[in-house]
Parts: C-alpha cells; sequence; structure tokens
C-alpha cells in the first residue's frame, strides 16, 4: 500500500506561528524533504526535533520527485516542507504532489501560515474574493503585460514581490491599474512587520525614496469601475465579431476587423474576448 505525503505548512517568520499537528507530523515521518535542510534545521532544533532530511528545490524537483515517489510507493510516509510559509504556494510541490496522486498515495495537507492570506487580511481592502497572481515578472514589459491581463479581475488583487523590483513594479501597477487603494505588507510576523497603506500613486513616492528591504506583499484594491467598462467593451466587440462573422468573415479577420473599429488592438480584444468566456 502507497505511503503518504503530508504537505507541512511551517512559520513564514515568527517560529511560533505552527501548529501542533504539525509538530507531531514532523516528528513520526520517515523523512522531512526541503527547501534547505540547514533552515529547516533551525525550526526542528528549536522544537527538539530529530528526523531524517533531503533536499527539495526548484533546481532538483524533477529529479527528486522521481526518488520520493518511489518512497511513497513503498509505504514510506513523507513531509514536504518550503523554507517558509505553505508548501507548493510559489514554492517546490506541484511536482510531487502530482506524482504521488498517481501512485495512489494519499496527500494530507497541514495547513498553517500563508504570507498573501494574512496580508490580505490585514490590508484594510475587500477580502470577499481574492485573486493570487504571486510574483510578478522581473522584466518590464512582461510585468506590465501580466498587469493588463488582471487588471479586470473583479477581486482584490494579491501579489508578492522582491525588495529591490518593489518601485518599479508600484510605478507600473499605477500607470497600468490606476491610482487604486493599495496596501503594502513587510516582513509579516517578523520583528520589523509593517504595513504602508494609501493609494498606488502614494505608495510610490513613499518607495522611490525609502529603501526597500525585506519581503513584500502587495495588495490592490479591485477595480469595480474598469471592470464594468471593460465588460460593457467586450459585449460590444463580441456583438461586433458576431456580425462580421455573420457575413461570412472567419473568425480571426472578425477579431481584427472589429478590433481595428473599436480602436483597439488585435492581442488586447482576444483577451478581452477570453476573459468575457
Amino acid at each position: 500500500m502507497a505511503g503518504t505525503l503530508y504537505l507541512v505548512a511551517t512559520p513564514i517568520g515568527n517560529l511560533q506561528d505552527i501548529s501542533q499537528r504539525a509538530l507531531d507530523t514532523l516528528r513520526t515521518v520517515d523523512l522531512i524533504a526541503c527547501e534547505d535542510t540547514r533552515h529547516t534545521l533551525k525550526l526542528l532544533n528549536h522544537y527538539r526535533i530529530s528526523n531524517s532530511l533531503i533536499s527539495y528545490h526548484e533546481h532538483n524537483e524533477q529529479e527528486r520527485s522521481e526518488e520520493l515517489t518511489d518512497r511513497l510507493v513503498c509505504g514510506d510516509s513523507i513531509a514536504i516542507v518550503s523554507d517558509a510559509g505553505t508548501p507548493g504556494i510559489c514554492d517546490p510541490g506541484f511536482r510531487i504532489v502530482q506524482r504521488a496522486i498517481e501512485v495512489g498515495a494519499a496527500v494530507v495537507p497541514i495547513p498553517g501560515a500563508v504570507a498573501f492570506v494574512n496580508a490580505a487580511a490585514a490590508s484594510g481592502l475587500a477580502t470577499d474574493s481574492i485573486f493570487f497572481g504571486g510574483f510578478l515578472p522581473s522584466k518590464k514589459g512582461d510585468r506590465r503585460k501580466r498587469l493588463e491581463e488582471i487588471a479586470m479581475v473583479p477581486a482584490t488583487l494579491v501579489l508578492y514581490e522582491s525588495p529591490h523590483r518593489l518601485a518599479k513594479s508600484l510605478a507600473d501597477c499605477l500607470d497600468v491599474l490606476g491610482d487604486r487603494r493599495a496596501a503594502v505588507a513587510r516582513e509579516l510576523t517578523k520583528l520589523h512587520e509593517e504595513f504602508a497603506r494609501g493609494t498606488l500613486s502614494e505608495l510610490v513616492t513613499r518607495f522611490a525614496t525609502q529603501p526597500a528591504k525585506g519581503e513584500f506583499v502587495l495588495v490592490i484594491e479591485r477595480g469595480e469601475k474598469d471592470a464594468q467598462q471593460t465588460s460593457s467593451s467586450a459585449t460590444d466587440l463580441a456583438g461586433l465579431v458576431a456580425e462580421f462573422e455573420a457575413q461570412g468573415i472567419e473568425h480571426k479577420t472578425a477579431l481584427k476587423k472589429a478590433a481595428k473599429a473599436l480602436g483597439m488592438s488585435k492581442s488586447d480584444a482576444y483577451r478581452m474576448l477570453q476573459t468575457k468566456k
């Protein structure tokens, strides 16, 4: 019988933010697979846990997944942990979960800290609907394209960002999304935890001169008015495309003609129709 894969959430800063269930699991599994064995050892030593460790990170994930899968097939229990937070959330974990499911192993989540959830909850912005976009692309063009793709999502946007790109990303958010309310969460649960709240323009000004240090989460207000306008535009676009197609024009050409008639690029028109679907 196949073993069990445990996805164990660990603290994102404060070592006390871990559940008793997580500690019990780390004590009793046959093996702990972690991003950085040295980092995980600090946590285990703090709670006087002694167990076998093996590295499992983005550079060896493919190879290591096969090895861990073989152990699951043999009936072993394995805990996956990242350096901080929940495995698989912007951290390695997806491949081994997929492989475990394929071989019939049980996959058991052990819940705990997630940075983007805590940032959204304390941001002061609506949390009835949240879109988590992970890390924004590092290149300006790719970053702005990604922001354009999510601008019309009817939810509070939550994104991770590194300190050396924070100021540039905030400026791109302002340009692409407009001057929405936002919050920047820094070093959550750690000694220097801080929330900066305001409009994107205010945050751009603040971080243009203030050195950014630590780990950051951006929380940005949904663009409700923009979403309504976009929805209306998408309806107009879809209607015009349908009219051209009714005239016998094939879809790609109809889309191109409709986009030109409405003053938008073909790529923007395509993304708008996909979102409407």
